[in-house]
């Protein structure tokens, strides 16, 4: 396996100095100096980075002896002043409450290490995942670095922790290296020695693969052990499926159990909406051989969720291969999607029944909210507040299956975009709910706050941000 070559190093730029700094001595020096920018602000054509006396090229180390905590020189000065910008400063005291919240309260960007969008709005998503970032915080500290899933694993959780401490942009280099390490078409660069872009949910399949190998399950409340691990309670959609032959009506039906990480939602001519091109594959016409007749015929497959996780993902399969073109092109087709899910339709009777109870407190809370902020709007009182980030909730699953969605209610929590016409090209971008009708748009190290309006913009249709990876969230009641 590919050694690691990521040291931590200190530098020195005039009265400042910046401890555990990443360096990757794999890479040519650009991408350290790029690592440099993100901290002082210098772009790399103003540096001059010196090491014992030895000025360090662009595309060379020379004789550097690398050694964790080593001591760099940099000497140089920020460029001109950005222009004035083109729109109009809002000052604090011309913003609502709302926007004060917003701007005052924005979580750490990613920096950009060129063409590494893809990696950056996958780990924003993810990250929006209470459970996942609480599993991660629990790990043991010791790592095998022979290990894919605990390197991968490890890397995830420090950078979490580097995020939640610093409110500016982060530079993810320590998690890059680990995926290129496993995964080394990572690494692959264009003509112009910049890393590739690549499919941002091939990523985000990858790394939850990666994650399902060393993160362990939650224990049920009244139980010493967990059943599965963090990824499959959370994650894990359980499908049951029936073969029924066209024929042959007699003929005994065939099922057979499926397990998936997301759901899939094709697209065609016809499908307009997300649940339309989800149902196009969960009943399908295949061919397969029949023991009744003795011979090949055409049999109908109708598949069924028999389990629900908390968190259910959704990929718009956009991208489809382009034999002339060579490429992975895109489908732009405008699909709508919803801010609240129901699966019931999907689910199994057994399933359904299930559902039921917890399905109908949860309705009945929301109808009374929507009438409660209906009768206020009217007599043009203030709304109802939103429920308190600490309010205690009914639990979201099942009492002997943790992770599950005991009402197959969702709410959309986070959504990757694809802006571009080809899955190797163009720009990812991550959008993750605040609270309510407020949400975040991270454009790498770029973060600012959106309303929910815009957010029913990312259908698709033209070149804007399209929607590629949706992620669901379990609605919930507050306890009363």
């Amino acid at each position: 396996r590919e050694k690691m070559s990521l040291y931590k190093v200190k530098v020195k730029w005039g009265k400042e100095k910046y401890d555990d700094v990443d360096l990757d001595a794999s890479e040519a020096p650009l991408l350290f100096k790029n690592v440099l920018f993100s901290l002082t602000g210098v772009s790399p054509d103003r540096q001059k980075v010196m090491i014992k006396g030895q000025a360090i090229k662009d595309d060379d180390w020379g004789k550097v002896k690398f050694s964790n905590g080593m001591t760099f020189l940099m000497m140089g000065t920020v460029g001109e002043l950005p222009a004035a910008p083109k729109e109009k400063t809002i000052f604090v005291e011309d913003m609502t409450d709302s926007e004060l919240a917003s701007a005052l309260e924005m979580p750490a960007g990613l920096k950009n290490l060129g063409n590494t969008c893809y990696m950056n709005a996958t780990l924003q998503c993810l990250k929006s995942v209470g459970e996942l970032r609480q599993g991660l915080a629990q790990l043991p500290e010791s790592v095998d670095q022979t290990a894919p899933g605990q390197m991968a694993t490890a890397a995830l959780r420090d950078l979490y922790k580097d995020m939640d401490r610093r409110p500016d942009g982060v530079v993810p280099l320590l998690m890059l290296h680990v995926l290129q390490t496993i995964y080394p078409h990572y690494k692959e660069k264009d003509s112009n020695g910049v890393f590739k872009q690549q499919d941002a949910n091939e990523l985000w399949t990858q790394l939850i693969r990666l994650l399902s190998e060393r993160l362990p399950g939650k224990k049920a409340d009244d139980s010493d052990t967990s059943t599965g691990g963090l990824i499959d309670q959370y994650f894990g959609i359980d499908l049951l499926s029936t073969w029924k032959c066209s024929e042959a009506p007699d003929e005994a039906e065939s099922t057979a159990k499926e397990k998936l990480l997301q759901l899939g939602c094709y697209i065609s001519q016809e499908v307009k909406y997300m649940e339309t091109g989800i149902k196009s594959r969960l009943q399908e016409k295949i061919t397969k051989s029949s023991p009744s007749l003795g011979r090949d015929t055409e049999y109908t497959k109708t598949a069924l969720i028999s389990r629900l996780p908390a968190y259910v993902t959704v990929q718009f399969v956009r991208f489809f291969y382009k034999e002339k073109d060579q490429v992975n092109a895109k489908i732009l087709k405008d699909v709508k999607f919803p801010l609240k899910l129901d699966t019931f339709d999907l689910c199994t009777p057994d399933l359904q029944s299930k559902l039921t109870p917890a399905r109908s407190r949860i309705l009945e809370y929301e109808d009374k909210q929507a009438l409660e902020a209906k009768v206020a709007k009217a007599a043009k009182l203030e709304t109802p507040m939103e429920v308190d980030q600490a309010t205690d909730y009914e639990p979201y699953d099942f009492p002997d299956d943790v992770g599950s969605s005991n009402s197959g209610l969702y709410e959309l929590r986070a959504i990757l975009t694809h802006k571009g016409r080809s899955s190797s090209s163009g720009h990812y971008v991550a959008w993750v709910r605040k609270s309510g009708p407020n949400w975040i748009m991270f454009d790498d190290d770029n973060v600012s706050p959106v309303h929910e309006e815009n957010i029913l913009k990312l259908s698709g249709g033209g070149d804007w941000h399209t929607a590629y990876v949706l992620l669901y969230a379990p609605r919930r009641v507050p306890k009363h």
